[in-house]
């Protein structure tokens, strides 16, 4: 196909790495994609991706008000909105310099009357964006179905109530897979955003689970049969919308996962702000997943914690980027995963130049983290701190019950010749402290 010419973003500069000492908006302070940080260029280190549906096609709407984005191509609709998107995905993503994308189907592509007229419309345009990926260095990090938006999956799709829903979004999950492979996608994402209940009263728990348990191997099989091979992620959320989510969080998925004999096929995909709402800190899910060896990708984003729902907001907390890279870093990195922003910008921020302004804010706050939390590991300053508390299972009785070799007659025998049981103050002041030290000479790391 002939690319087009149009430019979306004409004022807006390619993105470039400028130093902290820069005042141009348009310039990375902290992000430089060639500079090397833990044996690695931070570009391979951080993963970033840019997130098609908040980026391009949603326009700012909340609960109590229309949108308010302003978008070159919101005087198109249908088909020609989708293709403008697609023209207008690929020059943001090369002028941020973001080495992937995500996306839901419908975020691409319009729904159409039927479900083959919607694969139609997603035909057309996975074709457009394959072409286009040809002549640019960005990848698809993953892509995932929508089975949430529509009221055909009211009571869920993997878990509904009604069989044809079900059929109906495995038709979407068998599409999905396809597109994936097509366009070379690292990772398939299932987010269960109506996988859950509203109810235990009309609801038959078991066969839900049961039932969302066989999607998923059915899912397993078929990229099998195609010869797709993606990392699968689940992306744990605890509500909104759902009353109760079946996917509340990392442990209650994981618990889930081996149940049903899935452990081995599957990583998460672990969302900030999701943390949030199931009442857990960003790095405690990364942490959980990490020492499960599940820990696949990350939405990287941040909810405001005087609002009980998912604002989805770009990720500028310096302390939360840096304790989520401590997590990525001792994990090895992320594989196949990235670091996706799957982050909005404010509903008062709806110029097209504010997409590039959020991006770069939260591409320089995950570069901080990185900095800071290699230097950290470098240093040994957890695990010196952790070390030292935990000392006393490192010889004598502790040592035998981590290696399993005492019961409880030696332990109570041990018990009653103790005397007065001396602890360690934690120190948790002094080390938050000393965190702050970090982050302050971040310019000199």
């Amino acid at each position: 196909m002939t690319k087009t010419t149009t430019t979306y973003f004409k004022d807006v500069p390619t993105i470039q790495y400028e130093g902290a000492a820069s005042t141009n908006p348009y310039a990375f302070k902290y992000y430089n994609p060639d500079e090397v940080v833990g044996g690695k260029t931070m570009a391979e280190q951080l993963r970033f991706s840019v997130a098609y549906w908040h980026t391009l096609t949603q326009d700012g709407a909340d609960p109590f008000g229309a949108g308010t984005a302003k978008r070159p191509w919101d005087h198109l609709s249908g088909m020609d909105q989708a293709k403008a998107r697609v023209e207008a995905a690929f020059e943001f993503i090369d002028k941020v310099q973001a080495p992937f994308f995500c996306f839901h189907d419908i975020d691409i592509a319009p729904e159409g009357s039927t479900l083959a007229e919607t694969n139609k419309n997603l035909d057309v345009i996975v074709a457009m964006i394959k072409d286009y990926m040809q002549t640019s260095n960005v990848k698809l990090l993953w892509n995932t179905a929508n089975m949430f938006t529509h009221p055909r999956f009211v009571s869920g799709a993997g878990t509904s109530s009604n069989a044809n829903v079900y059929a109906y979004a495995a038709a979407k999950v068998k599409k999905g897979l396809e597109v994936g492979k097509e366009l070379g996608a690292e990772n398939y994402v299932f987010w269960g955003g109506r996988e859950g209940y509203e109810s235990l009263l009309n609801t038959d728990l078991k066969l839900e689970l049961d039932n969302l348990a066989r999607f998923y191997h059915m899912a397993i099989a078929y990229s099998k049969e195609i010869n797709f091979n993606p990392q699968f992620l689940i992306e744990p959320k605890p509500k909104e919308p759902s009353t109760h989510q079946y996917d509340f969080d990392v442990a209650t998925a994981t618990a889930f996962l081996h149940q049903y004999d899935l452990q081995d096929h599957f990583k998460f995909n672990i969302e900030a702000n999701h943390a949030t709402l199931a009442g857990h800190t960003f790095e405690h899910e990364l942490r959980t997943a990490r020492i499960q060896g599940m820990l696949g990708s990350v939405d990287a984003n941040q909810g405001d914690p005087l609002l009980g729902w998912d604002t989805d907001e770009f990720p500028t907390d310096l302390y939360s980027a840096t304790l989520a890279m401590y997590e990525i870093l001792k994990n090895g990195g992320l594989g196949k995963g990235g670091l996706n922003f799957d982050a909005k910008v404010r509903r008062g921020s709806f110029d097209p130049e504010d997409l590039f302004h959020s991006h770069i804010a939260g591409m320089d706050s995950f570069a901080i983290g990185l900095k800071v939390a290699n230097k950290m590991i470098e240093d040994n300053f957890f695990e010196s701190i952790v070390g030292k508390r935990y000392e006393t299972f490192q010889e004598g009785i502790g040592k035998k019950i981590v290696e399993g070799k005492t019961d409880f007659h030696e332990l109570e025998k041990h018990a009653l010749g103790l005397g007065e049981i001396d602890h360690a103050s934690g120190q948790v002041e002094k080390i938050k402290a000393q965190l702050n030290n970090y982050l302050l000479r971040v310019n000199q790391l």
